[in-house]
């Protein structure tokens, strides 16, 4: 019997089950081929973010990155971009690359989801004045590769069908990444699971991290969003991966203009801050922008990502660790410990201009933890080792990472209707 996990909610508790030390060698970074038994929409066609119209809405009003970009653009920076794909863009010309397709082995530039396009426009989109809206790192140069997608499935275990993508492909992605070149990798994915599950699921994620850490690349992934079903946020042993293998990945969660975490971002003492995550816009397939009412933890990471790009230019001789250390403390702090928004809220112009030697100096947001439990047998049926599965589910904004041995199935857009 296979169990079924999508990502959902991850309990906001302050104990968690703490992840195993980093076991075997990362992946090959392989070059990623057509997936066996691929079935998909066949020819890509313009789609949007569900509950996005592009062209429509208003001018986007400008954030405060004027001031950043007078510091750094994130010139000479590779952003990767793990995703859907990211198709090409005007606003991306000239700044987009093919980093590979686990999909259908293509060059990675296709995105039938319209998810990866959006997170590319706001990690690095050029500016215009006709609608004011601008990427974090508009010097930055992208490279997607593409991993996932809610429209493609493969074979999965009793003959049933599965989402394309899964932890395995993305800890080869992660590795594929570094070897072409980025110094930031954008994982606007996340899963939870039970704890013991995913000491064995990730082992290939956690290790793939590492070497990223190691190979002085930042890593930036999603924590999540409530309510895409699969986690039932009462399990204090249940985690959320990537984020549970802190500190080598920073874990954004979604936040309001007001600085308060979002209501459907997950909470978690492996979150380590957040970011603008509603009423944002960005880049639709092929043309215009998508309309003002983009939401979600997969849409903050991005802004993270953008100011470790800016950071990287500004402050070339900091490493990976100390870009990330530079970001968490210049955040805008809560009163306290919190689940919700980690060290508080990003702030790229603190982070762009605090004197290096005078950062604040309180500690970090506590992450108490308790023993990881032995591991439990898995289902019937449910071997502890088996493949991963990964689908993409963007209602609100997420992409979906099932872990190894558990699958879950395409979601659709708010108006019932599959991405196209």
């Amino acid at each position: 019997m296979a169990l079924v996990l999508t990502l959902a909610l991850v309990p906001a508790a302050q104990v968690a089950p703490t992840p195993p030390p980093v076991q075997g060698s990362p992946p090959a970074g392989r070059t990623p081929g057509p997936a066996p038994g691929l079935h998909g929409p066949g020819r890509c066609v313009a789609t949007d973010v569900p509950g996005s119209r592009p062209g429509s809405g208003p001018p986007v009003p400008v954030r405060p990155l004027d001031a950043v970009h007078a510091l750094a653009t994130g010139a000479g920076q590779r952003i990767a971009v793990i995703d859907t794909g990211v198709s090409p863009h005007q606003r991306l010309a000239g700044r987009l690359r093919g980093g590979g397709d686990f999909l259908e082995g293509t060059d990675g530039l296709d995105d039938c989801d319209g998810h990866g396009t959006a997170v590319a426009g706001l990690l690095a989109a050029a500016p215009d004045p006709a609608d004011g809206f601008v990427g974090v790192a508009p010097g930055a140069e992208v490279l997607s590769i593409r991993q996932s997608s809610a429209l493609f499935t493969v074979p999965g275990p009793g003959g049933a069908r599965r989402p394309a993508g899964d932890t395995d492909t993305l800890a080869e992605a992660i590795v594929l990444a570094v070897r072409q070149g980025a110094t930031v990798v954008n994982i606007s994915e996340a899963a939870c699971l039970p704890a013991d599950r995913a000491a064995v699921a990730g082992r290939s994620l956690q290790a793939a991290l590492r070497f990223a850490v190691e190979a002085d690349v930042v890593v930036v992934a999603a924590a999540g969003n409530i309510g895409t079903g699969g986690c039932t946020g009462e399990d204090v042993e249940e985690v959320s991966l990537p984020g549970w293998y802190g500190p080598d990945v920073l874990t954004v969660a979604a936040a309001e203009p007001d600085g308060t975490a979002a209501r459907f971002s997950v909470p978690g003492p492996w979150v380590d801050l957040a970011a603008p995550g509603t009423g944002l816009r960005s880049l639709a397939v092929g043309r215009g922008l998508t309309s003002p009412d983009v939401q979600g933890t997969s849409f903050a990471t991005p802004w993270v990502a953008g100011v470790a790009a800016l950071l990287r230019e500004r402050f070339p001789r900091l490493t990976a660790r100390e870009v990330a250390d530079r970001i968490l403390a210049t955040a805008r702090r809560p009163a306290g410990p919190d689940p919700a928004v980690g060290h508080g809220v990003l702030d790229p112009v603190a982070a762009l201009t605090a004197e290096p030697l005078r950062l604040p100096a309180d500690p970090p947001v506590e992450r108490p933890t308790a023993a990881l439990p032995g591991a439990r047998p898995a289902a019937t049926g449910t071997p502890m080792g088996a493949p991963a599965a990964l689908a993409v589910v963007v209602l609100l904004g997420a992409v979906v990472l099932a872990a190894r041995r558990l699958r879950i199935s395409p979601r659709r857009s708010p108006a019932g209707r599959p991405h196209r």
